[in-house]
């Protein structure tokens, strides 16, 4: 749902995202509509059938990924109502998926409200001067003095997305002696953080830095994101558990917070999200879940192709627009080693599951999934109706 600012209405935005014929991930707006109000349940299942109906997509979704918000978990039991489950996959038991980048955004936004104190007073230092273009130019003025290049302007944040409060105190750090310059300069200038507070933001930008990124990677629409899914949840688990040894009480009080809502969301794990980072050959695997995927499309299936395709592997060193692994992404590739494991059973299924882990972390960047499961059809069919799908 989406609500315009200077008529405070409610929007639904749906999109479909998909893979094409030739392998390639799409992403189409189908419906952008006014919802009246109240927003409740039943209004909301109503637009989302009605738009499902007239594009004829209702036995065609694998997963409907929402908000993390009661009203649309009753939506969803609402939808299955309307909807026949033998329409979704494993019955419509893999059919909710909550947003990866909303959680994440709860997770931090409640870590974030430990330091409140110190951020509300950055906030409130570039909201003075950005207000109005006679303040800003004279802020770029100050900057010249002291032999600064205004080269970044500041970015006032909305409160209610905390990526946007990250970039705020990025955008703020590096003029400090300019707030300070100017409180000397600036009568009406009363909201100077203190050293505190930016010691504080300093520390906690720098801690933040992964959950900006991750955050960015999960709201991609150009490339596949649920295989990258366990790999950057484990990462950011790992380093939550670092910052509780944290000498600072800050610290360790924000990380508490934030491990509570981490582990409330996502003790749980979304079925879907195992299965992506099964069929990436990078990352590792696993079976439980795509044993019932597999069984699912084999008793459609009246004849198995065992080929190997020679050209599959070479596609993953191709470069695509996955963005780069970062320094953080080690933890898991080490811990995907140390795990792996070999089966004994020779089903389609298990001779992938054999398989060694194709490339390292530091070649992740440069790989095309989607390529590499177009060529590697012949030898995993199955594997790779469900990939598609």
């Amino acid at each position: 749902m989406w609500t315009s600012s200077n008529q405070n209405k409610g929007y639904m935005s749906i999109t479909t995202h998909f893979i094409d014929d030739n392998w390639q991930l799409q992403s189409r707006l189908v419906r952008f509509i006014y919802v009246p109000a109240p927003h409740n349940a039943e209004v909301l299942c109503n637009v989302l059938v009605e738009c499902l109906l007239d594009w004829n997509l209702d036995r065609k979704i694998s997963t409907l990924t929402l908000d993390n918000c009661t009203t649309n978990d009753v939506m969803v039991d609402l939808l299955c109502d309307r909807i026949p489950t033998s329409s979704f996959i494993l019955g419509g038991s893999l059919l909710y998926m909550r947003c990866c980048a909303h959680i994440l955004n709860l997770i931090v936004k409640d870590g974030l409200s430990t330091i409140y104190d110190s951020i509300e007073k950055i906030r409130q230092s570039v909201a003075y001067w950005v207000a109005i273009p006679k303040r800003e130019e004279k802020f770029e003025e100050t900057c010249r003095q002291l032999g600064k290049t205004y080269s970044r302007k500041l970015a006032l944040d909305c409160r209610t997305r905390w990526n946007s409060t990250y970039l705020m105190l990025a955008s703020a750090l590096p003029y400090q002696e300019v707030f300070k310059r100017l409180k000397q300069r600036e009568s009406q200038y009363k909201c100077l953080p203190s050293d505190e507070n930016w010691t504080m933001a300093s520390e906690i930008g720098e801690k933040l830095e992964i959950f900006y990124m991750v955050t960015e990677l999960f709201s991609g629409t150009q490339y596949p994101t649920s295989n990258v899914y366990f790999p950057k949840v484990c990462q950011i688990k790992f380093i939550l558990q670092e910052w509780l040894s944290s000498p600072r009480d800050t610290i360790r009080s924000m990380t508490t917070t934030m491990l509570a809502k981490f582990d409330k969301y996502w003790s749980t794990i979304n079925g879907v999200m195992t299965i992506g980072t099964i069929l990436d050959p990078r990352i590792g695997k696993g079976e439980t879940i795509c044993t019932y995927l597999v069984a699912e499309y084999q008793s459609k299936e009246k004849n198995s192709v065992m080929t190997l395709s020679d050209s599959a592997t070479s596609i993953l060193t191709d470069v695509s627009s996955l963005p780069k692994q970062t320094k953080w992404d080690s933890g898991y590739f080490r811990f995907v080693n140390e795990s792996a494991c070999s089966a004994n059973v020779k089903s389609e299924l298990d001779y992938y599951l054999e398989e060694t882990v194709l490339l390292s972390a530091k070649n992740q960047d440069k790989n095309d999934i989607l390529a590499y499961w177009k060529m590697i059809g012949a030898k995993y069919p199955t594997l790779q109706k469900n990939c598609k799908r």
